[in-house]
């Protein structure tokens, strides 16, 4: 995918700022106030975009992604559904190219990017600061008056009812991180150390790899807080597998956002062990003593949490 969200992470990443996470109010296949299972009269999501007539592009992306079957099950969905003038709007030629059998799983994942697992009609969509998708990273929802952007994308005719969900209709594609979680620490600049040590450790690949991973990231800060000689001492080769079970400490498997953490308590690390503690003080979020300085920035592969001091064990 050519399109990123490289802006807004940059930022993200370079503003550390205190945090409380909240609770997660909607999770994928979960009842929510306001979700609705009740059945229509209407055909399927499927049979319903076809009927509208302005649903051409995404009606032939689903069907080059095989997606048709599934959008046509038991459901319940929501669907974001961008328009033919929509899809217009994304650069020339990235419709075509997306379309193309070697770029199947790009399209996939824009597309199951646009699906919720549960039926939410529009009351219940505005009424939470985010979604999950069924691509596995989070939909952003913003709220004003009368106008919904999730995504980036402007709600324009909301609650059209079908068999087996309802559909959103958005006047502009809405487009996941695309970058590694490797790609936007080393875009961003701060993280160094990390990358460094990463690359040492041997382990830079799996966090290039397909994931889905969640990272605890120390700035080179963070780094630079340890006594004098540490880092480079763990940078020998006969301490690498010292220096590879401090950074498995730093990685927990799947995406767990920074709601989700606390509402655990803990967090399961790929050290094994005893899971890291989490909690909230003065309105902070602190792992292991590690307060989490910018959270939930979302990575092709994973999620990033932005950490202002290396976690050892112990």
């Amino acid at each position: 995918m050519s399109i990123t969200r490289l802006g807004v992470i940059g930022v993200a990443l370079a503003s550390p700022i205190a945090i409380t996470c909240m609770p997660a109010t909607v999770s994928a296949g979960s009842p929510a106030v306001g979700q609705s299972t009740a059945s229509t009269g209407a055909g399927s999501i499927v049979d319903v975009a076809t009927g509208a007539g302005k649903f051409r592009t995404l009606l032939a992306a689903a069907r080059a992604a095989d997606l048709v079957p599934a959008l046509s099950g038991d459901g319940p969905f929501t669907l974001f559904a961008p328009t033919d003038e929509a899809f217009a709007l994304l650069p020339a030629g990235t419709v075509e190219n997306l379309l193309k059998p070697e770029n199947r799983a790009t399209l996939t994942a824009i597309l199951t990017f646009h699906v919720v697992p549960a039926k939410l009609s529009a009351e219940a969509v505005s009424g939470r600061a985010y979604l999950p998708s069924l691509q596995g990273q989070r939909l952003e929802v913003e709220s004003t008056g009368r106008r919904t952007v999730v995504a980036g994308a402007t709600v324009t005719q909301a609650d059209v009812p079908a068999r087996n969900g309802v559909i959103h209709v958005i006047d502009r594609v809405m487009l996941p991180a695309s970058d590694s979680i490797v790609d936007i620490a080393s875009k961003a600049g701060t993280f160094n150390t990390l990358l460094t040590a990463a690359t040492a450790a041997g382990l830079a690949e799996a966090l290039t790899g397909p994931g889905p991973l969640t990272v605890l990231a120390p700035s080179d800060d963070a780094f630079a807080k340890l006594p004098a000689g540490t880092v480079e001492s763990l940078l020998k080769p006969e301490n690498r597998e010292k220096l590879a079970g401090i950074l498995r400490m730093h990685v927990m498997p799947g995406r767990v956002y920074c709601d989700e953490a606390v509402s655990a308590g803990r967090a399961t690390t790929l050290l094994g062990g005893n899971p890291l503690r989490v909690s909230v003080r003065d309105g902070r979020v602190v792992v292991n003593g590690a307060n989490i300085v910018r959270s939930d920035i979302d990575a092709r592969n994973g999620v990033v949490h932005v950490i202002d001091r290396v976690l050892l064990p112990g």
